[in-house]
């Protein structure tokens, strides 16, 4: 029997993924759940598992083409025996109505009449828009309509309407003065400079800042990391820093909201998943740790560490990028006393950790000055769902957690 293998749903916001590398080829005998192709998207690069095993027939698919949700990639010669993994998914599997049906015809009569060169996803959104991609001059590969190209007609045809002008800046020949080296960006430094540039000029950033005394903290995760020993892996601070997120996003649902896309209601979410800023040689990459509350420090630090090294690796899978209910972005590694995070959409809040620092600290109190370790710390928030008193009670709550030791053990 012959199967047809396609590809899965890539995962929120990534309509198309580029084929970087293909590891199988018509004659090889697969596995259900080997590796059968490399994508490079937008967001990330993911591996894509074979759904069942059998003999390749045939590749579909070549290093450097576009594919999206549904094409298929490969043929399979299989024994005709459904696998479980088969099997159940045919059980959960909906009927599909004949209504649907018929408009996903109309939608492929649709792609065939329109002749330009474009990928699906740019293809669909043209249509939303209404915009004719014949009248577009590709860019891309063999002429082709890259979504760039678009946003670009789009933007235009804007700034011509209002007499305006949004470009980057004037263009400018900057080797008239010296030499010059030109270096792309890549997929992702690219794609992340666009959401971010969107985040800051559609949502009303305010920024809170605070510090808090983790000098227990620190005392504990240096008894952690003593006991475990050197073959362990080092406990850091962030998964402290996460523990005590997720216990006052609990106290305080509004910063684990987000607002609708009509910006009628706030969606509360009773799930507590944190994005983790991690920095790559490709750019920035926010894995999602889910369910936080309910992991100890241990497993956090282990979560963590893996996320961290399959991220600069490009080997995260697409459903590690997305659910994230709230962010924390750390430069603590790196240093600074302060600084502005930009939310991550649809969240409501991000949380920014510098460097921690030793510093005398008064104590009123006992009128006594004491050696300190303090954690400057910056809280971003959407001031449509956020006011500063919460935001203000959200960071000085945090810092009461964070001073408190006996919140981890």
């Amino acid at each position: 029997m012959i199967k047809k293998i396609l590809l899965p749903d890539l995962g929120e916001g990534i309509d198309s993924a580029e084929v970087s590398e293909v590891l199988v080829s018509p004659g090889k005998t697969i596995k259900e759940d080997d590796i059968i192709l490399v994508l490079e998207s937008e967001k990330a690069s993911m591996e894509i598992p074979a759904e069942i095993g059998g003999k390749v027939k045939r590749v579909l698919v070549v290093p450097g083409s576009t594919v999206t949700a549904g094409q298929g990639l490969i043929t399979v010669e299989t024994s005709g025996k459904k696998t479980s993994k088969q099997k159940e998914k045919k059980q959960k599997a909906p009927a599909r109505p004949a209504t649907i049906t018929a408009i996903e015809s109309k939608k492929q009569t649709a792609v065939k009449r329109d002749r330009a060169f474009a990928s699906p996803g740019v293809r669909r959104l043209s249509r939303e828009l209404k915009i004719d991609l014949q009248n577009i001059k590709g860019t891309g590969p063999k002429g082709r309509v890259t979504k760039e190209d678009l946003h670009n007609f789009i933007r235009n045809k804007m700034e011509r309407f209002s007499g305006g002008s949004h470009d980057l800046g004037e263009k400018t020949d900057f080797s008239q003065w010296g030499k010059i080296e030109a270096q792309k960006l890549t997929k992702i430094k690219g794609v992340t400079a666009r959401r971010m540039q969107h985040s800051w000029q559609t949502i009303p950033h305010v920024t809170q800042f605070d510090e808090a005394d983790i000098t227990d903290i620190h005392a504990h995760r240096q008894k952690l990391n003593k006991d475990r020993g050197a073959k362990k892996n080092k406990v850091t601070f962030l998964p402290f820093f996460m523990k005590a997120a997720a216990s006052l996003l609990k106290e305080m649902p509004t910063f684990n909201s987000s607002l609708d896309s009509v910006g009628e209601s706030l969606i509360f979410k009773h799930y507590f998943h944190i994005g983790v800023a991690v920095d790559t040689p490709a750019g920035l990459m926010v894995p999602v740790v889910r369910d936080v509350d309910q992991k100890n420090i241990i497993e956090l630090s282990t979560e963590l560490k893996d996320l961290s090294q399959r991220a600069r690796g490009k080997k995260l899978k697409p459903s590690e990028l997305k659910g994230g209910t709230f962010t924390i972005s750390s430069l603590g590694g790196i240093g600074g006393d302060f600084f502005t995070p930009i939310i991550n959409p649809p969240q409501a809040a991000i949380l920014g950790i510098s460097e921690s620092r030793w510093k005398k600290v008064y104590d009123h109190k006992e009128k006594t000055t004491s050696p300190r370790y303090v954690l400057p710390f910056s809280l971003s928030y959407d001031h449509r769902v956020i006011d500063g008193a919460a935001a203000a009670r959200f960071t000085s709550r945090y810092s009461e957690m964070l001073a408190n030791i006996d919140n981890y053990k």
